[in-house]
């Protein structure tokens, strides 16, 4: 069992910058597979940025070239760099993880489904 604690979310203002973390109780596994979701009031539960392993990453087009999927193997951490941040990325952030071998397909497919492990959640709220 791994449990994961997400911290470093917050009120901003529009354009400003905020980085989440996510801790893990322990080592996920060399097939890792690690992502950040999101959920707004209302709206299904969507996919922000997923990485890999093999570090290869996967962004949603509404976050690409703002946000920045980071993993710290040595702190079992992993974090999310937001920023140029707009109102409608506010929400309730959750990190998940989990080894999995097979591509980020695969990773990504099973995490959407709310396989493997997931935090709690931090909030992030922007304001216009």
């Amino acid at each position: 069992q791994v449990q994961l604690q997400e911290s470093g979310g917050g009120s901003v203002q529009s354009g400003g910058s905020l980085r989440l973390s996510c801790a893990a109780s322990r080592y996920i596994g060399s097939g890792y597979c690690m992502a950040w979701f999101r959920q707004a009031p209302g709206k299904e539960r969507e996919e922000v940025a997923t990485i890999l392993s093999d570090r290869r990453t996967y962004y949603a087009d509404s976050v690409q070239g703002r946000f920045t999927i980071l993993q710290d193997n040595a702190k079992n951490t992993l974090n999310l760099q937001m920023n140029s941040l707009k109102p409608e990325d506010t929400a309730m952030y959750y990190c998940a993880a989990d080894n999995i071998y097979g591509g980020l397909s695969t990773c990504r497919s099973h995490l959407r489904i709310q396989g493997g492990f997931w935090g709690q959640g931090t909030q992030v709220t922007v304001s216009s």
